[in-house]
């Protein structure tokens, strides 16, 4: 696999991505009012988690671990939260900030495997995996059910995301293009399920029973 694989989309966009996902990562230690230390825990770990499991299983090099900068982002995520926390409403920002990212970093996560050469289909995948699995693992940090197990659209905006920006990209058009393409579509499905309750029909529901 061509690791040495140039990246489709510039490494501001990675960086961009982990600051908003660590942003929630802090956001849910402001929840619970933890210390500034476990505030960067959780912002570095949110941040990292979907990237680092997507590099695992596509055998690349661990993104963060050879750029100490990702750990200043998390710090830096982790005071900003600290000193603005007192004047936001936390679960209503945690949603939307979580949604940005979400959306943001479908693309950049299917965007870093077609890079390394990884089968289109795959890459959708790996989107979906990097956008999802940090807010899986601040959820289960912070002790809260994870929205992937809610009746919300989450993971489909994120593979709308990802497969918008999969699919732009095979048709000939610029990263960039592609790649906010992508992520509007993806964030415009999320905030409609945010906003208006959008849900996909539950299995056994009938009618309109069981739509959130």
């Amino acid at each position: 696999m061509p690791v040495d694989s140039l990246p489709l989309l510039p490494a501001a966009f990675d960086y961009a991505g982990v600051a908003v996902f660590a942003l929630t990562g802090a956001l849910a230690a402001a929840r619970d009012r933890h210390d500034i230390i476990t505030f960067w825990f959780f912002a570095v770990v949110t941040g990292v988690g979907g990237g680092t499991l997507r590099d695992l299983l596509i055998g690349a090099p661990v993104f963060w671990m050879g750029d100490p900068a990702y750990l200043g982002i998390g710090l830096v995520a982790a005071i900003a939260v600290w000193f603005a926390a007192p004047h936001l409403e936390r679960a209503k920002t945690l949603i939307w900030v979580d949604a940005v990212g979400l959306a943001a970093y479908a693309v950049i996560g299917a965007g870093k495997a077609l890079s390394l050469g990884v089968d289109p289909l795959i890459a959708i995948a790996m989107g979906v995996l990097t956008s999802c699995f940090g807010g899986v693992i601040r959820d289960v940090l912070a002790g809260q059910p994870s929205a992937l197990l809610k009746r919300e659209i989450t993971i489909s905006a994120a593979l709308l995301a990802a497969a918008g920006f999969v699919a732009l990209h095979a048709a000939g058009f610029d990263p960039l293009v592609s790649g906010a393409l992508g992520a509007a579509a993806g964030f415009g499905l999320r905030a409609g399920a945010i906003h208006y309750g959008w849900a996909l029909p539950a299995f056994g529901a009938r009618g309109g029973e069981g739509k959130a």
